[in-house]
């Protein structure tokens, strides 16, 4: 598993690193020795993103490095930009110089999480630089964050051979002890006797059982109850998934990798606030007692809903936990899940595409958001598609006919089981297709960050 992700300690020798936007070269090389202005001169290094210089002192060895910050218009196409310039440096200890704080945060983060490495199964290469804490950095917090980060990722990266349910349910179990949180998990025909027929109907067909974990932390403050998606691995159950759609289906427990890695940061940071995790854990797998097209299942707050596709199973397990939490009325109840292509089709892997009906929610996350460099994108509880998710024969639809708006209905759905609670819900990817500064290709956390940067200001913490 990923190895800690931590700055060198604040009194190691360290390298200046001097980060330098394009049309601030001149200037800066008008404050340095000659022969460094004339060895960069002689580089043609220009400032461009990305771009690294290495400078020698007159006894050979590395003086000082450069790192190009381009300008405004070539930082708006990404983020962490410094991350790929920790990649191109060599082994050693650096020192950011020339950035404001706001600046410094997120790319020393990003210099973080360019460390990760998943190397479970194969060695990987490690990252040769380390970097200093800059100043007016919250070294502490980031290292929290960038380990809820590499837990997420952890999760998502292993194979369901190796993250079923049980496996799951030992990493909440493991975190919980970290913490010293409380578990409890209800597995098998538990859940039908303690009213979770959903969560059994999807997952009762596969031989690592289905489950709801229970976590909970925190005596004092607001409520918050996050929801993750658990499918450990979805075949599309006899609704069969063709092969290319199943091969990236080992991170259909990207929601509930993502509440895990959120809850790690709030109980390392000490948040005042009572938080409750809820992972429905399941395998939607193919038996003889798989659920079937055109079964009407009883959820936990008595709708009824008709099968169409059990294919759609993410939104089914969401409901019965979403009613549990429901019951219990939090000040805030957060559901993610790994749950619609349509989604994907709307915005990309990039962006992490949320529900809300608060307009106070909203603006809290969107400006934590902008700050943290974990960008998200506010899609519609449009009412008028309410009669799409209604069958008639039952009280809900759990795959709409049409091929219309599937990430709404989806998320309209999972309304239906909010009750009265304050609710939001991510429809993410959980996956980078292809590497990029501070995230390798693979599993990846998305609108974590920006929910810690907001929760103060959504729970008046």
């Amino acid at each position: 598993m990923a190895k800690s992700l931590t700055f060198a300690a604040t009194d190691a020798e360290a390298i200046p690193l001097h980060v330098i936007e394009s049309d601030a070269l001149d200037g800066w090389l008008e404050t340095q020795p000659d022969r460094t202005a004339a060895w960069v001169r002689a580089a043609g290094f220009t400032g461009a993103l990305g771009s690294t210089l290495l400078v020698p002192g007159a006894d050979g060895n590395i003086a000082l490095a450069l790192a190009g910050y381009g300008n405004d218009e070539a930082r708006r196409r990404g983020r962490f930009h410094l991350a790929a310039c920790a990649g191109a440096l060599p082994q050693g200890t650096y020192a950011l110089k020339g950035l404001d704080p706001a600046r410094a945060t997120e790319e020393a983060l990003g210099w973080l999480l360019g460390g990760y490495s998943f190397d479970r199964y194969a060695s990987q290469r490690p990252a040769n630089a380390r970097l200093v804490a800059p100043e007016g950095v919250d070294a502490a917090r980031l290292e929290i964050i960038a380990a809820g980060e590499a837990l997420t990722r952890d999760l998502i990266n292993t194979p369901a051979g190796d993250m079923g349910p049980t496996d799951l349910e030992a990493a909440c179990g493991a975190l919980a002890a970290e913490h010293g949180a409380a578990m409890e998990v209800i597995r098998g025909e538990a859940l039908l006797t303690q009213n979770f027929p959903m969560i059994h109907a999807v997952g009762r067909a596969a031989a690592d059982g289905p489950r709801l974990i229970d976590m909970t932390w925190g005596d004092t403050g607001p409520a918050l109850t996050l929801v993750g998606k658990g499918v450990c691995f979805d075949t599309g159950g006899l609704n069969l998934k063709p092969g290319a759609s199943m091969g990236l289906m080992k991170k259909d427990m990207g929601g509930a990798a993502t509440v895990l890695g959120l809850a790690h940061m709030i109980m390392a940071l000490g948040l005042r606030l009572r938080l409750r995790v809820l992972i429905p854990a399941v395998e939607n797998a193919v038996s003889g007692n798989a659920f079937r097209p055109g079964d009407i299942l009883t959820a936990r707050n008595g709708k009824t809903v008709e099968i169409n596709n059990t294919d759609a199973e993410g939104r089914l397990v969401l409901a019965d936990a979403l009613a549990l939490g429901a019951e219990a009325t939090p000040d805030l109840m957060v559901s993610m899940a790994t749950l619609t292509g349509a989604a994907r089709v709307a915005v990309g892997p990039d962006l992490a595409p949320y529900y809300a009906d608060d307009s106070a929610l909203v603006g809290a996350l969107e400006e934590a958001a902008a700050q943290v460099a974990d960008p998200v994108w506010r899609l519609p509880f449009h009412d008028p598609y309410e009669v799409m998710i209604e069958p008639g024969i039952a009280d809900l639809d759990n795959a709409p006919k049409g091929g219309f708006a599937g990430s709404i209905t989806a998320a309209l759905f999972l309304r239906r089981f909010a009750g009265d609670a304050k609710y939001m819900h991510f429809d993410i990817y959980g996956w980078n297709p292809t590497a990029a500064p501070a995230r390798p290709k693979g599993g990846v956390g998305m609108g974590a960050r920006a929910l810690l940067e907001a929760l103060p200001r959504m729970l008046a913490l």
